[in-house]
């Protein structure tokens, strides 16, 4: 009698599958273009040169260091392509973390770029300015660069041997509510025109948030940020966060309810243990197979 794979070796299994992935040197990006071609809306250039901020006393993640990027005045998108004969012609902009004060551009970056190539998907890394600049919300600057970013995408799509209709985002922690804030502010730029690539359209086809922050108000009930005007027209959504993630779960099942009474298609995993920012380094906590549900649930997206 043949035995059926436990629990734990799948568990096993897919663990040493993304250890493979997120540990393989990082590809060499395709492309790499600033998002403005004069200084960004409202840049002074007072911010301090861009750095890894990273200090030898900081916290590992899955016993590996991370660049934990600072001071980013001049915001770019790097375009990793996948294998040649591999494409699906989708493409993902991907929003590393690191609460608007400093971006985990491997963790949260490089690393996703690698996975999404791996299933055939363009991963387009969005380097946005941070820290949030003085007198503005934590997210305007931020909003600004991920909808250039996402209209610049669209805007070269046949030129990319892309697909303008299946263009997502995948945010972590403040990266997740950037992503979740650029997918239901997308009917107006927050900027003035730049050039044409401002007339595509930069709302997302499909959005995906792991270990979201900032999506409620805690002191008012858990109501939704108020930036987040959902609609029946945001962007399908998938959703990870482990119960224990000390940004609280909250922040995911509010947003999930908020997201079924606009009538938007979602779908939300939560697991019992895990924390915050594992990016897609496995561990021994379940909540670190988000990238297979992911994986799935993006391969079962209507096509348009």
């Amino acid at each position: 009698m043949r035995r059926r794979p436990t629990s734990a070796f799948l568990l096993m299994f897919a663990c040493m599958t993304l250890f493979a992935t997120a540990c393989a040197p990082a590809a060499e990006p395709s492309r790499v273009l600033e998002l403005w071609s004069a200084p960004a809306p409202g840049e002074k250039g007072d911010i301090g040169e861009e750095r890894d901020t990273t200090k030898p006393t900081d916290n590992l993640v899955a016993g590996r260091r991370l660049i934990r990027l600072g001071h980013v005045s001049r915001p770019t998108i790097a375009v990793y392509r996948p294998p040649a004969g591999k494409e699906t012609g989708a493409a993902v902009v991907v929003c590393p973390g690191g609460g608007y004060s400093i971006l985990a551009m491997d963790l949260e970056g490089t690393e996703v770029c690698d996975w999404l190539n791996s299933l055939g998907i363009t991963g387009v890394l969005l380097k946005y300015r941070v820290p949030k600049r003085a007198g503005l919300d934590k997210h305007t600057a931020a909003l600004q660069d991920a909808q250039r970013a996402l209209g610049l995408v669209r805007y070269h799509s046949k030129e990319w041997g892309l697909d303008p209709k299946r263009i997502g985002v995948l945010g972590f922690s403040a990266g997740a509510h950037l992503a979740a804030t650029v997918s239901n502010n997308y009917e107006q730029r927050s900027y003035p025109k730049v050039d044409e690539a401002d007339a595509a359209s930069c709302r997302p086809d499909f959005t995906l948030l792991i270990y979201p922050a900032y999506l409620t108000v805690k002191e008012e009930h858990d109501k939704i940020a108020p930036e987040l005007n959902l609609t029946s027209n945001t962007a399908p959504t998938f959703i990870a966060m482990a119960e224990d993630d000390p940004i609280r779960v909250e922040t995911a099942l509010f947003y999930a309810v908020a997201l079924r009474k606009a009538q938007v298609p979602y779908e939300l995993h939560v697991y019992p243990t895990g924390g915050h920012g594992y990016g897609l380094r496995p561990t021994k906590d379940l909540v670190t197979t988000w990238p297979q549900r992911a994986a799935e649930w993006m391969s079962r997206l209507p096509a348009k």
